[in-house]
């Protein structure tokens, strides 16, 4: 159910009735302060200007042609002409028996369903998965999840580092471990170290540098013996990978890999219809679209370059053939990348090189979803003390550990296996949250304190809450399932949860439109808030509660809990019946 959409759709047919243009917009909010009421629509301002008007003239035109009955108790006009809706208890009590009785809360699956190609995580398989990874697995994966709650058909797409120079290098290296009786998954146990190792013979052994040169030779013709060299190395490397996304939680699985290898096939194709289509021409050898609409301040366009000189390809060709793959064998109706901000000039260039080219239908979407930089306390992109990148294993590693030491800290009664269990899901669930909650586009600083809180805005304080819930079912020794009473929107406290429980499809609406985990992070912070406002002013098993009253609180309650643990979820968050 989304109550935002219920009163705009009201709202622009009061606006027509009231004789206003059909394009006028009501510009329907959340109102800030309960004084004024639950809801405002602010468009007759934007409207009385057009028509040079009074603004509260147009807002009672609008009152007097908006059915609200059986949803709003109170409609008023402030100031220059918000009008101010206040939802009736009623409506919201019925809303809720539903959202009780429905498994999803009354969040509806989208009644056209969007085929969505989601491409995110892409590490580089000839190195561990490290902290500059974390923000596409975490962020890709939590919209991925609320795509599929709300019914869309979500197809993964893990587009990995699996090709390129470098991999003859690796390769050459690797032949020779192997030629030594070294097996290859102990040879790359570590793969930062085994690459260093690779660079080292690569910058210093006289010879090395040629035969691996001769790899990537043999690699791009599919040597039999050398691509049989690169499968091991790939498969032993997709591993490492593996372990991180089961840890963290993240849905990737081999399945969804299309790796940058996967496109070779049709890189010869791309350059050659942008050639034919006189998109791309040489210039100094190589082959380059010149993009007029991304010119700088002195008119030179922005040059994309789509084959080397020596006749190599780029990520640019790869992006291009991944855009036509998508659009038109997978048949998306969007396409969303999540990667660092850096790259965002690029995949502006890819799209409309792309469109020109006819490389995406024009009715996919093609949403380039930058992200901003995680960074230390000296507000640098985020180091080991040494200087050297962090590896997302040891990231993870550490966050347990300090989770551990909190729990053990705390007055408890769980055995060292429990403590175990609830350490691993408040340190994933904390390093996750603390992510997810900031802004995509924003960069953050990372801080264990912070993260790791039981109080404010962390993973911590969600899954604590959820507990709370949970433990006065068990004081209680009553199933929620088994409450019948009618539910009951009397107090302030009341009227205010049962709302914020009520948005929560609109919060998914603007999280899966905006691909912006932020906004669900920051809601289920709100609705837990308000919950132990909630509990604080209205008793639930205390001695003289009556006992529709106390079935009303408890299903409020449950609620309450269902939308932590599914939201969480959505999130990749676990909870905890008891921590």
């Amino acid at each position: 159910m989304n109550i935002k959409n219920i009163l705009t759709e009201k709202a622009v047919a009061a606006m027509v009735a009231a004789g206003l243009p059909a394009d006028t917009n009501p510009a329907l909010t959340q109102s800030t302060r309960p004084q004024f009421g639950d809801y405002q629509i602010n468009g007759a301002m934007g409207a009385a200007k057009k028509l040079k008007t009074n603004p509260r003239d147009i807002a009672q035109k609008i009152i007097d042609n908006l059915d609200l009955d059986g949803i709003a108790d109170k409609l008023e006009i402030a100031g220059p002409g918000f009008i101010n809706i206040h939802l009736s208890a009623q409506f919201l009590a019925n809303a809720l028996h539903r959202a009780k009785e429905d498994k999803k809360l009354s969040v509806a699956e989208h009644a056209k369903p969007d085929t969505v190609v989601v491409d995110y995580s892409a590490p580089n398989l000839a190195k561990e998965m490290h902290v500059g990874h974390l923000r596409s697995s975490i962020i890709g994966d939590a919209v991925v999840r609320a795509l599929e709650f709300r019914g869309d058909n979500v197809i993964r797409q893990n587009h990995m580092g699996d090709w390129g120079t470098q991999f003859g290098m690796l390769l050459a290296h690797l032949n020779d471990k192997l030629a030594a009786n070294e097996v290859a998954e102990t040879a790359l146990e570590d793969l930062e170290d085994f690459y260093r190792q690779a660079k080292v013979r690569f910058d210093d052994e006289e010879g090395f540098a040629d035969r691996a040169r001769e790899y990537v030779v043999k690699l791009q013709s599919e040597d039999a013996e050398c691509m049989k060299l690169w499968h091991q190395f790939i498969d032993t490397s997709i591993k490492h990978s593996e372990e991180i996304y089961q840890r963290l939680g993240v849905t990737l699985t081999r399945d969804d890999i299309m790796g940058e290898s996967a496109y070779n096939p049709d890189l010869p194709n791309v350059i050659a219809e942008l050639k034919e289509q006189n998109i791309a021409v040489e210039d100094q050898g190589a082959q380059v679209v010149f993009i007029d609409e991304l010119a700088d301040k002195e008119g030179n366009p922005s040059v994309f370059i789509v084959q080397k000189s020596g006749g190599g390809y780029l990520y640019s060709t790869t992006d291009l053939a991944a855009m036509r793959y998508r659009s038109f064998k997978l048949n998306a109706d969007r396409i969303i990348i999540f990667t660092d901000a850096r790259q965002s000039l690029h995949f502006k260039q890819a799209e409309i090189v792309g469109r020109k080219a006819g490389f995406i239908r024009p009715e996919t979407t093609y949403e380039h979803s930058p992200f901003g930089t995680m960074m230390g306390q000296d507000g640098k992109p985020f180091k080991t003390r040494t200087g050297g990148t962090v590896k997302l294993k040891d990231l993870l590693d550490e966050s347990i550990d300090r989770a551990a030491k909190l729990v053990a800290e705390r007055s408890n009664d769980f055995s060292e296996a429990e403590q175990q269990e609830i350490a691993q899901k408040v340190g994933i669930g904390a390093v996750k949250y603390a992510d997810l909650s900031k802004n995509r586009t924003s960069d953050y600083v990372f801080n264990w304190d912070t993260m790791l809180s039981f109080e404010g805005a962390t993973a911590p304080y969600l899954q604590y809450a959820y507990t709370r819930v949970s433990s006065i079912f068990r004081k209680a020794g009553i199933e929620a399932a088994s409450l019948t009473a009618d539910i009951q929107i009397v107090e302030a406290q009341e009227k205010a949860l049962a709302i914020k429980l009520l948005q929560f499809e609109e919060v998914l609406d603007v999280m899966i439109a905006d691909r912006t985990p932020h906004v669900l992070c920051s809601y289920l912070y709100e609705l837990a808030s308000l919950y132990m406002s909630f509990y604080e002013a209205c008793p639930v098993l205390k001695d003289g509660v009556e006992e529709a009253v106390k079935q009303s609180r408890l299903q409020l309650c449950d609620l309450v809990a269902r939308s932590l643990e599914t939201g969480l979820n959505l999130l990749g968050i676990e909870v905890l019946e008891r921590m």
